[in-house]
């Protein structure tokens, strides 16, 4: 069992309809892709692990470190999964404010088609949130519940409570089979800022509190050692070098951008793709096939789509939507048996990965995003405060890392 803690500073507004559309296309590619390779447990398992969801959120374009990275991914899966529920297996309910209200009818009505128990899975639903939001009174209100269920009955929650005192948002993540009793630290993970001593009925120590107070303490589940993980993410809106690991981010770049690196039979089937397409996939390759040691740096897979902010550069609409059409392409074909071209985006992030051992970043972090944002103009640049226009200074040359 493990347990994150991370700051996730409040953002309000809303995500520009631009966005949106690409984030539901990469995210529901992104899922398939998972799903299709590695199953519907590995993408429970994946959504329940909080440094995966952030560095998934930077990659479709989502403001790095920003809460609303949660509201918008869970809105972006939501449209783009149910669409494609009965081929995939998943079903997401749920979401925020008044959306998070209609998860019971949205669980009962898939019971009814799945044949699932729809009670037991409003129950869970219900005291997932019951838990975080009153057996954990760390000062967070939630306003967002996301409940994203499996043909097979397992589940997984995400759920985000803000502190306005604080400006902070904590996200919570919960994954069915990870734990034996909705009292006894039941989370997958807790994603916020250290608040000091907290009322925490689930912790094993308040057992004696909460005999009294939940009638779910006839439960004898085995104890379970938690492993702290955290990740605190900063103020600052700005990428900066320190939130980025050199070596893992520049080992992409080189793939990307070093033609005798991806003049690889491996790498064949992308002929034709420029680099910067390049750039963007090899970071949505480790999104769907990296491991969970190499999400500790989140803040990197923005540099696959940027932000609407403009942090840490404006997103290159032209990019993001050829790499929608290769991602889907390759998605597609892999359900008629031809994998030629999952496996050579799969090879991008390997490309990447065996490199990374011997690689030197240099001193060109500040360069490369200067860099971006001189050429986003010819990418399709765009922000939430229009799209970018062609600098008048002359263009920025670096040898990339």
């Amino acid at each position: 069992m493990s347990r994150a803690h991370a700051d996730l500073p409040l953002h309000y507004g809303r995500v520009p309809d631009w966005l949106a559309t690409r984030m539901r296309a990469l995210g529901g590619a992104i899922t398939a892709a998972i799903v299709q390779e590695y199953g519907v447990t590995e993408f429970l398992r994946r959504i329940s692990d909080p440094f995966w969801f952030q560095a998934l959120g930077c990659v479709l374009g989502m403001d790095w470190h920003s809460s609303g990275i949660t509201t918008s991914v869970m809105g972006a899966l939501k449209g783009a999964v149910n669409r494609q529920s009965s081929e995939l297996g998943l079903y997401i309910c749920g979401g925020r404010g008044k959306h998070s209200r209609q998860t019971p009818n949205e669980l009962m009505a898939i019971a009814n088609k799945t044949g699932l128990n729809g009670d037991e899975l409003v129950r869970s639903s219900r005291l997932a949130a019951k838990v975080d939001n009153t057996a954990v009174q760390d000062g967070f209100q939630l306003y967002l519940h996301s409940f994203i269920l499996a043909r097979s009955g397992e589940w997984a929650v995400v759920q985000q409570g803000m502190n306005d005192a604080s400006g902070m948002a904590r996200r919570y993540h919960w994954h069915s089979p990870s734990f034996t009793s909705f009292v006894d630290e039941p989370h997958s993970f807790i994603y916020g800022h250290s608040q000091g001593r907290i009322l925490n009925l689930t912790d094993k120590e308040a057992a004696p509190a909460r005999s009294g107070i939940l009638a779910l303490t006839h439960e004898q589940p085995d104890k379970m050692m938690a492993e702290v993980r955290k990740l605190v993410m900063p103020d600052h809106h700005e990428v900066k070098e320190k939130d980025v690991d050199l070596k893992r981010l520049g080992s992409i770049l080189a793939v990307a951008y070093e033609k005798d690196l991806r003049d690889t039979e491996s790498l064949l089937l992308l002929e034709g793709l420029g680099p910067r397409t390049l750039q963007s996939l090899a970071l949505v390759s480790e999104v769907i096939h990296g491991t969970p040691s190499r999400f500790d740096d989140p803040a990197r897979f923005s540099f696959a789509h940027g932000g609407k902010d403009g942090h840490p550069f404006p997103v290159p609409t032209k990019v993001y939507d050829e790499t929608i059409q290769v991602l889907d392409t390759a998605v597609r074909k892999a359900k008629l048996g031809d994998s030629d071209r999952n496996e050579a985006i799969k090879n991008l992030s390997k490309a990447a990965q065996s490199l990374e051992q011997s690689f030197i970043p240099n001193e060109n972090f500040e360069k490369l995003i200067e860099r971006e944002r001189e050429q986003s103009w010819q990418y399709g640049g765009r922000t939430i405060y229009g799209k970018e226009k062609p600098p008048k200074q002359k263009g920025v040359q670096l040898r990339l890392f």
